[in-house]
């Protein structure tokens, strides 16, 4: 859910990046915040468990003056692929604006990919929330990788809602897409603030130029 500091002059949205164990998470968010100016991103937060990782970090994207004289923060998440830690997953979810499902594109991990798409759908309902009613984007992860699905097949198992949601392309272990996941979701988030607000748009969103 969308905060408004009226004091500092932001507003805050939440993003979580889910998916099946080891199936990209956190080598986005490592991508993305080794790539972004020191001036504009907070220190990177790593929560531990015995098998997985938590990761945390907020920024002020580099053109965000898009609300009426208000500066638009980010705060990216991942949540721990493994199932034993469903908890900490449907925690992190709490409050959440916008997710980028991570998808793993080698063939032997379709299950995976299915069950834990599944299993965001089942822990966002515990907030009354829906999937297909909340702003979300699916990642195709690994696509350099020999045994991999085609991204219609993907599209196929996964991008089932009533109306289609964007896609893209990834290589996030050598930083490719992770820019364009970044932004695509920053923007569905903010267009549905403003629209939830009547407000207008004075400059758009865009964290493009940061390379890894």
């Amino acid at each position: 859910m969308s905060y408004v500091s009226f004091g500092n002059r932001e507003v805050s949205f939440k993003i979580v990046y889910y998916g099946p164990p080891l199936g990209g998470k956190t080598t986005n968010l490592e991508q993305l915040h080794a790539a972004l100016p020191e001036d504009v991103r907070g220190p990177i937060t790593i929560l531990s468990t015995q098998k997985d990782r938590t990761l945390y970090f907020d920024f002020l994207p580099l053109q965000s003056k898009v609300i009426r004289g208000f500066v638009s923060k980010f705060q990216l998440y991942t949540v721990p692929g493994q199932p034993i830690y469903n908890d900490t997953r449907r925690i992190v979810l709490s409050g959440v604006d916008g997710v980028v499902f991570v998808a793993d594109s080698q063939w032997s991990q379709m299950e995976n990919n299915a069950e834990s798409f599944a299993n965001l759908h089942e822990n966002l309902g515990s907030y009354g929330l829906k999937l297909e009613k909340l702003p979300h984007i699916l990642e195709f992860n690994k696509r350099d990788l020999p045994d991999i699905a085609p991204a219609d097949y993907m599209n196929l198992l996964l991008n089932k809602g009533p109306r289609p949601v964007p896609t893209c392309e990834a290589i996030a272990v050598q930083g490719g897409g992770v820019f364009g996941a970044l932004n695509a979701i920053a923007k569905l988030v903010m267009g549905r603030f403003m629209e939830k607000y009547n407000m207008e748009v004075s400059e758009s969103v865009s964290t493009e130029g940061q390379t890894t």
